[in-house]
């Protein structure tokens, strides 16, 4: 195969070639051997074929001036195995965050929970930790505030570890919350900047709250993301998505492997993931160990640990 004219040969192979030896090492039945703009593929010819593919999806996202990196062409290269039709799209379109800042989809299923949130009302997304939920979720959220779409952001999460009798707790609300709440605050932080987090915080464009104190409102003009929703009740489920107001979107995150209720109690994530199936404006996605986009060794502990429970030690 020739690389079009239009592409850095250096930024398609990497560095010292970094990048053909993680073609290289993904199909290891083939030979590459890569002179100046032209590609020279043995291989059999389905796995021939599959290399080709690679380099030229490479070449789409070069193109569309993302840069590569190894973790992107190895998801690249899963993608093309997987048989994805134009695995390059899943990297192509991006949420912009602010502050020049652009969160893109790293995987199949997360480009499909991103045309998810686009496209729904109320969006539920299943999947273990590391594959982006709530991130993802946030990016498109601070996406909608900053262009206009919504007027306010309200993140919330149930804060199961102080069973929500948060009155107990020291200091005042913020005080309280702040340790159930860190991570969100962290995303944001990240995407606008801290200044930019506590001035839209001190507006109340931004509002991160426990789940309790959604009880009673209606929420219009709002993006709103309950985050862990796995440690709500069925009643506190029922109650926080009947708060969905007019010109908002709902998002909802959880693992329902890491439930933290107490033993035996009913998990409202799981019961809504069955009784809201088949709504129109209701959309649920799926993640699995595949969409981890931590450290790679992540990914195996979650299959390590779902093969375990799978086989009934636990």
């Amino acid at each position: 195969m020739r690389v079009s004219d239009d592409t850095n040969v250096m930024a398609l192979f990497g560095e010292r070639d970094l990048f053909l030896r993680v073609v290289e090492e993904a199909f290891p039945d083939a030979r590459i051997v890569a002179r100046g703009n032209e590609v020279a593929i043995t291989a059999e010819p389905g796995t021939a074929s599959r290399v080709g593919t690679v380099f030229q999806e490479l070449q789409v996202l070069i193109g569309g001036g993302i840069d590569l990196d190894v973790d992107r062409v190895r998801r690249v290269i899963s993608l093309v195995q997987s048989d994805v039709e134009s695995p390059s799209r899943v990297f192509a379109e991006g949420v912009v965050v602010g502050r020049g800042k652009v969160v893109r989809a790293k995987t199949f299923n997360q480009r499909a929970y991103l045309d998810a949130i686009r496209d729904g009302t109320m969006i539920f997304a299943i999947g273990p930790a590391g594959t982006g939920k709530t991130y993802l979720a946030m990016a498109v959220a601070v996406e909608a505030l900053t262009g206009g779409a919504v007027s306010r952001i309200i993140l919330t999460r149930p804060a199961v570890e102080a069973g929500e009798r948060l009155g107990f707790l020291p200091g005042d609300l913020a005080a309280k919350v702040d340790p159930y709440l860190r991570p969100l605050y962290d995303a944001l932080y990240e995407m606008l900047g801290p200044e930019d987090t506590q001035r839209r915080l001190a507006q109340g464009s931004i509002e991160i709250a426990p789940l309790a104190y959604m009880r009673g409102r209606t929420l219009n003009d709002a993006f709103i993301v309950l985050d862990e929703a796995q440690n709500t009740s069925p009643e506190q489920m029922k109650m926080f998505l009947t708060r969905l107001g007019f010109n908002s979107k709902m998002v909802v995150t959880g693992d329902v492997t890491q439930v933290d209720l107490p033993s035996g109690a009913a998990s409202g994530l799981q019961q809504a993931r069955v009784a809201l199936e088949g709504i129109a404006g209701v959309r649920m996605v799926e993640l699995t160990s595949k969409d981890v986009v931590r450290h790679r060794i992540v990914a195996a502990i979650v299959d390590a640990y779902r093969r375990f429970e799978e086989g009934g030690r636990v």
